[in-house]
């Protein structure tokens, strides 16, 4: 009897030479380095031209042009100068994560309102207590939805990691369009599929976390209004067509 898909795949990932485990944590590792060195470049970045609505302007231009730049180009310029491997993975990745935390540090900052900081100002606070105790937590909200957006693009792109020697899953997927085999395909590619719903999952639940009852209270009476207002419009709509 000809074993099921699912029986194949399990009978992949259960083999020891296929390394299940240690392809694993490689794309665990190339998942979460990434993300925490786009965190620590793109938030000071964002915290330094926030203030500055030229270099926000600036920031904000040059990243959507780094955002069009393919990862595959950057993993090419990069491994005459850090070879193949983890690290020109971790650098290109890292760079396509940048962006949109970049993008919603200034956003966040810079929704703040004036009179808030200058009320903290009043109050005697240093620019760095303004910064810790009152702007980072307004903007936390913002920052979380650029940070969910990063992590999601840069664990959907892992498995390009593996045309440069990065490992993970990528590695499967290379292996079943070399041989022509839908085992390893399925196994990469459901597998980076999962990791991604996760951390969409696990990101979402955090940036709720970090967003404020009053606003949470808020959303849902505005999505609320919405809902009775398109209510009301498609009940007269039906009326005037009955009339």
């Amino acid at each position: 009897m000809q074993p099921t898909t699912l029986q194949q795949m399990l009978a992949f990932i259960t083999s020891p030479q296929n390394k299940f485990g240690v392809e694993t944590w490689a794309t665990v590792e190339l998942s979460i380095v990434p993300i925490l060195l786009a965190i620590l470049v793109g938030v000071p970045l964002g915290i330094a031209f926030a203030q500055r609505p030229v270099a926000a302007f600036i920031a904000a231009n040059t990243s959507g042009l780094v955002r069009a730049i393919p990862t595959l180009a950057v993993l090419a310029a990069v491994v005459p100068y850090l070879g193949v491997g983890f690290r020109p993975s971790v650098f290109a990745l890292s760079l396509l994560g940048i962006p949109p935390i970049l993008l919603n540090t200034i956003t966040g900052l810079r929704s703040i309102d004036p009179a808030t900081v200058d009320a903290a100002r009043g109050m005697g606070m240093t620019r760095w207590q303004i910064l810790s105790r009152v702007q980072l937590p307004l903007m936390a909200p913002v920052l979380a939805a650029g940070v969910r957006t990063a992590a999601v693009q840069i664990v959907a792109t892992v498995p390009i990691a593996a045309l440069m020697g990065g490992g993970g899953y990528g590695d499967y997927v290379l292996l079943g369009l070399d041989l022509f085999q839908l085992t390893p395909l399925l196994v990469g590619g459901i597998g980076i599929a999962l990791l991604a719903f996760l951390t969409e999952i696990l990101l979402a639940q955090a940036q709720r976390a970090l967003t404020p009852a009053g606003l949470r209270i808020a959303a849902v009476s505005d999505q609320a209004a919405e809902a009775s207002s398109g209510a009301a419009s498609e009940t007269a709509g039906s009326a005037s067509l009955a009339a």
